[in-house]
């Protein structure tokens, strides 16, 4: 029957960090420091560091274990650090899964090998030796529209076994995988949304929190939201995130985090660069994302948020 893991380790509004740069490309440490202080102001139970909303394919490894050990340090346990451990080659994502626990990460979150598209008998290797290789918890991490390859629910539930994997980030967006996938797994691994459109209809459905976008921009009102359903007040979750649903749409208008990049540099709270292959949000994108913010109660020309 399996292992019982310790419920819900990672859990409620988990950010999706993006990675402040410098106008020359460079780690913006000192604006990381201040994205940081304003998620545990503002309630936020725990971020990721490096992961693909991080722009974790043009990070190094140095980088990405450099932002780890600054939140960590920074945050001094106020809330759980994952670091984005995944890439297309095993071998890589081991190395990384390896190097992130060296610095102290609380977790892994470990995306799909993109562009590879191996058959899950394939995926269910690769996520054995990475989990073997950690000695943090493994947060799977199934995106099939950015990487090319689905971890479909069977082999979730496979995993679900493994002594280092706690719980998947789905971002498929489908309320019938993540049913299923409570269903078989419920008690051995915890599901998270990997998705801001559907999160609290897939809490409602027994996930425990959501990985997200849209918490960059408003860490207050998605961590309010994650707390009602977490206490089980779905009506007063569904009557918080009304406002934000605008928002969660048009962060993904284009590629992330191009997006939520430009939103938070007009607040002030970085500068818009991002790394190539990445550019700046299209500027025939602008007034829906600013109608969007509006909606969620911002107003662009000031930086201090709720």
């Amino acid at each position: 029957m399996g292992r019982t893991v310790a419920k819900h380790m990672f859990k409620g509004s988990i950010a999706a960090l993006v990675t402040p740069m410098t106008a020359r490309g460079d780690l913006d440490v000192a604006a990381f420091d201040r994205l940081l202080d304003r998620h545990r102001d503002a309630g936020t139970h725990g971020i990721v560091v490096g992961g693909t909303t991080g722009e974790s394919p043009t990070l190094s490894l140095v980088e990405c274990c450099r932002l780890t050990e600054r939140a960590l340090e920074r945050l001094g346990g106020d809330m759980a650090v994952l670091a984005g451990c995944g890439t297309h080659s095993t071998a890589s994502s081991m190395a990384a899964a390896r190097a992130v626990c060296a610095v102290g990460a609380d977790g892994c979150l470990v995306v799909t090998p993109y562009y590879s598209r191996p058959c899950q008998r394939g995926l269910i290797e690769h996520y054995r030796r990475v989990a073997d290789a950690s000695s943090k918890p493994i947060v799977l991490y199934n995106v099939p529209g950015r990487t090319g390859c689905d971890l479909l629910p069977e082999s979730v539930e496979i995993l679900a076994d493994h002594p280092q994997i706690v719980a998947i980030k789905e971002a498929t967006g489908s309320l019938e995988r993540g049913e299923r996938i409570v269903a078989a797994c419920g008690g051995r691994l915890d599901l998270l949304s990997g998705d801001d459109g559907t999160y609290v209809d897939l809490m409602a459905l027994g996930a425990v929190g959501v990985i997200s976008v849209t918490a960059n921009v408003v860490p207050g009102a998605m961590a309010a939201v994650c707390r009602a359903a977490l206490a089980g007040d779905f009506a007063q979750a569904v009557r918080l995130n009304g406002p934000l649903t605008a928002l969660h749409r048009a962060l993904l208008l284009e590629s992330n985090p191009m997006a939520v990049k430009w939103v938070m540099a007009q607040l002030g709270w970085i500068d818009e660069t991002l790394r190539l292959p990445m550019v700046p949000l299209d500027p025939m994108y602008f007034d829906e994302v600013m109608s969007a913010c509006e909606a969620a109660g911002l107003t662009l020309a000031q930086a201090a948020l709720a």
